[in-house]
């Protein structure tokens, strides 16, 4: 093991609701964007009053806020940071995370009180790198995934024991470095350095020779290289050992768009598995079947070790098709337990529908997983209903077993 204790298991959230799961299936810390001066447009992020409350109710549980603020910024773009940076100062997250040396001197300036994280956006990939940002004043920099393992360790061996380093250890990948990919704003008019990348990684395509119009020719993997850019997903499940060998600080989950369901699930394994690690590595060996088995139950695009163990080859790309890999779907989260028609009922905020009679599964946060029966089911009127067919529709639901609140609802695809 290494010498700097438990790393942090830094979780992403799209929306409050998701923000709450993170925290509560086991997060050290969750990253959130604002609705703007973020790299996921996209996503639905949080207004100031949604962060007020998401960041209270992580302080209240020992958990920190991390607010992203890593576009790479136009003239344009600086005085809307500037008060920005305003708002983040009176909402005091713990720190903000940024790419731009623009950005980050106004933030320093503004709110110097609030720890810099430099994004991976920056692409940090020596040790020169992190000496110049912790100078600048930033207190982390987050490692491009371009490294290798042997890379962040000589990085760990030649900075400031007070610099933290911080490592993606599972999600999607990108094809260029560290999210500077020029294709989304070449196709699409969009760009991916202001968070509105259109995953132009993700389309299918073919070659057409000029003079032969519509005849479309297969692309092939050569020993020069790839020419299909749909990567695997990236998932160091069964390397947390190597990981914090390196001298990682933070272990940080890609996402910031996925459900509930994803967010839950990978929290949920991955602190497992780091605090099985460090109790034991027997410990750690001897549940390697059950992470594997949860980790693949949330939306993946089948797995790979990116750039950790050396360069990727052929087997890291995806050549048929860019669908995920869905097991479960999302049906909910309790958000209280409540007496209805004189049954004692999980109220939920339905994401997708189910009926009576169906058999699910509560996801809990301490690992477990129960099946259960729909009993029954009422509307926001108390009417008894056999389904939940609009989304988004708050519905009583009466289950064999009573779940908890922030239990997780879910159902195996068939």
């Amino acid at each position: 093991m290494g010498k700097r204790g438990k790393p942090e298991l830094l979780i992403p959230a799209s929306s409050l609701e998701v923000l709450k799961t993170a925290v509560v299936f086991g997060a050290d810390a969750v990253y959130i964007g604002g609705e703007a001066f973020g790299l996921r447009a996209k996503a639905k992020n949080f207004t100031p009053d949604e962060m007020a409350e998401g960041i209270a109710f992580a302080h209240e549980r020992g958990v920190q806020v991390h607010v992203t603020a890593n576009i790479l910024a136009h003239n344009g773009d600086l005085e809307g940071a500037r008060a920005y940076f305003q708002e983040l100062k009176a909402l005091k997250p713990d720190a903000l995370i940024i790419a731009d040396p623009g950005m980050f001197m106004l933030a320093r300036e503004i709110c110097p009180e609030i720890d810099i994280h430099v994004s991976t956006q920056a692409n940090n990939t020596n040790y020169m790198t992190y000496r110049f940002w912790q100078a600048q004043g930033a207190k982390r920099v987050v490692s491009a995934r371009e490294l290798s393992l042997a890379e962040i360790r000589e990085i760990r061996e030649n900075i400031p024991e007070d610099l933290e380093i911080e490592s993606f250890i599972h999600g999607a990948m990108c094809i260029s470095y560290s999210g500077r990919c020029l294709l989304s704003s070449y196709f699409t008019g969009r760009d991916a350095n202001h968070g509105a990348c259109t995953h132009p990684c993700r389309w299918k395509y073919a070659v057409v020779e000029e003079t032969r119009p519509g005849e479309y020719l297969p692309v092939y993997e050569n020993e020069r290289g790839t020419y299909i850019f749909n990567s695997k997903d990236l998932c160091m499940i069964g390397h947390i050992p190597e990981m914090i060998e390196a001298g990682i600080d933070s272990f940080k989950i890609e996402g910031r768009m996925k459900t509930a369901l994803y967010v839950a699930t990978v929290a949920r394994t991955y602190r497992r598995a780091i605090d099985d690690c460090l109790e034991s590595a027997e410990k750690y060996r001897e549940n390697m079947d059950w992470y594997l088995a949860e980790i693949a139950k949330c939306t993946y695009r089948q797995f790979t070790t990116g750039f950790y163990f050396g360069r990727p080859d052929e087997t890291t790309q995806i050549y048929d098709n860019n669908t995920y890999v869905n097991e479960y779907t999302y049906l909910g989260i309790v958000g209280e337990i409540v007496q209805t028609a004189g049954r004692t009922c999980a109220r939920i905020e339905q994401r997708n529908k189910f009926c009576v009679g169906d058999r699910i599964e509560i996801m809990k946060p301490d690992g477990g997983n129960v099946p259960v029966e729909v009993l029954a089911m009422y509307n926001e009127e108390g009417e008894s209903v056999e389904s939940c067919p609009h989304s988004k529709q708050v519905i009583d639901v009466a289950l064999s077993v009573t779940p908890k609140q922030f239990d997780l609802l879910r159902v195996q695809n068939v």
